[in-house]
């Protein structure tokens, strides 16, 4: 398999990954879309994208969360499970260590701001932790 199809296969998987965040994804689903073994998938996607698929996934979620906590009154509760996170304490640590603060930090200490989305998403999205 050449390079560029490689990197086809691995955008494919991570694209998945990006519609269906909230789903239950696991690396064998993954590797199914990209044509590949689990294993294959794992070590060519961190290669490719510098982070194992779960840190991707659990970073994309984190990021549509921060979105959620800035611009609706849900529960942190509820943002959680619409994420696709399975437990309030696991989003809550997770949440922690890629931002830095708590859920509860992060709304408290958000304003929504006035300006297009793509600059808020940009200027907003969590370094990687």
């Amino acid at each position: 398999m050449t390079v560029e199809e490689s990197n086809r296969r691995m955008l494919r998987a991570r694209d998945a990954m990006d519609r269906a965040y909230a789903q239950p994804l696991d690396v064998p689903a993954l590797a199914r879309i990209a044509h590949v073994s689990p294993t294959h998938f794992t070590r060519t996607f961190r290669a490719t994208f510098g982070e194992t698929p779960h840190r991707y996934l659990q970073r994309r979620r984190v990021e549509r969360a921060m979105f959620l906590l800035r611009e609706t009154d849900r529960s942190v509760t509820d943002i959680c499970f619409a994420v696709g996170f399975g437990s309030l304490g696991t989003f809550s640590r997770t949440f922690r260590g890629i931002v830095g603060r708590s859920p509860r930090q992060y709304r408290r200490e958000s304003v929504p701001a006035d300006v297009p989305t793509c600059f808020t998403m940009a200027w907003t999205r969590p370094s990687g932790g």
